[in-house]
């Protein structure tokens, strides 16, 4: 039994569309432990994400508002930053405004500045907050909201204590994955995602689906948003799915099913 869990951030990056709301998912490489399974953009929260250097670059949002968002006693804001640094990394997208009020156009005029600083971060040759320094920028932290709270069974061997958040794409950017951790991306309504998974078509673990299920009830993005933005932290509790095998095969529940609370 493993009792270390290693705190990480996923991001649902969401946009409207004509048949509705889509949502970016990307398919990691054969490296473990996601290997080839459909995703969204996120990754475990690095040690500069915990950086004060954040207090002065997001918008209207610090440690202390985040970490009553989370229930959390401090350093909540990493789970934001993280989305943030991850989201770049992964698919190219920059949840960041000017300072100066303007959107950045990564598919245009700030194209090949950012595609720079994007390799550089990569390669741990900069930070996001240098860049927010260099171009005077403001994170928008205020577009991103927690979505739910998985914490990886205590079966496996490494052990995940992951926030996923969702947020609207910004203007006049458009997702390019890295080809390295991600072989693939592709936007999706999670209705058609949710039949391909089981399908077959689209491996994905359970809180992936779970996560994709609760897009549903919702036609568009915007919606979505502000819908979540208004929950509390009792409104997201933990979810900690449990695993255990019964005439030997494996079963699993979550909480609130019946018998998860006699294992």
């Amino acid at each position: 039994m493993n009792n270390i869990l290693i705190p990480a951030a996923t991001v649902l990056v969401l946009r409207d569309s004509k048949q509705g709301m889509e949502v970016l998912m990307v398919k990691r490489s054969k490296r473990p432990p996601f290997g080839n399974l459909y995703v969204f953009p996120g990754g475990k929260i690095d040690d500069h994400d915990h950086s004060s250097d954040y207090d002065n670059y997001c918008d209207r949002l610090d440690d202390i508002s985040a970490s009553d968002k989370l229930g959390i006693k401090d350093g909540a804001l990493s789970y934001w930053i993280a989305c943030i640094r991850e989201c770049f990394e992964e698919v190219g997208i920059l949840m960041a405004r000017k300072k100066s009020g303007e959107y950045l156009n990564l598919n245009g005029d700030d194209k090949k500045k950012y595609d720079i600083y994007r390799k550089k971060l990569i390669n741990n040759e900069i930070n996001l907050s240098d860049i927010c320094k260099k171009e005077e920028l403001i994170l928008t932290t205020n577009n991103i909201t927690p979505l739910s709270h998985w914490i990886t069974p205590n079966i496996e061997a490494k052990r995940f204590d992951t926030r996923f958040f969702i947020a609207y794409l910004p203007k006049n950017q458009t997702e390019s994955h890295d080809g390295e951790e991600l072989t693939h991306s592709l936007w999706i309504n999670p209705k058609i995602a949710l039949e391909k998974a089981f399908a077959g078509e689209m491996p994905m673990i359970m809180p992936t689906i779970k996560n994709l299920e609760s897009c549903l009830e919702f036609f568009n993005a915007k919606d979505m948003l502000d819908h979540q933005i208004k929950l509390k932290k009792e409104d997201i509790p933990s979810i900690l799915p449990k695993f255990f095998k019964e005439n030997g095969n494996w079963v699993g529940l979550l909480p609130g099913d019946e018998g998860y609370d006699d294992r």
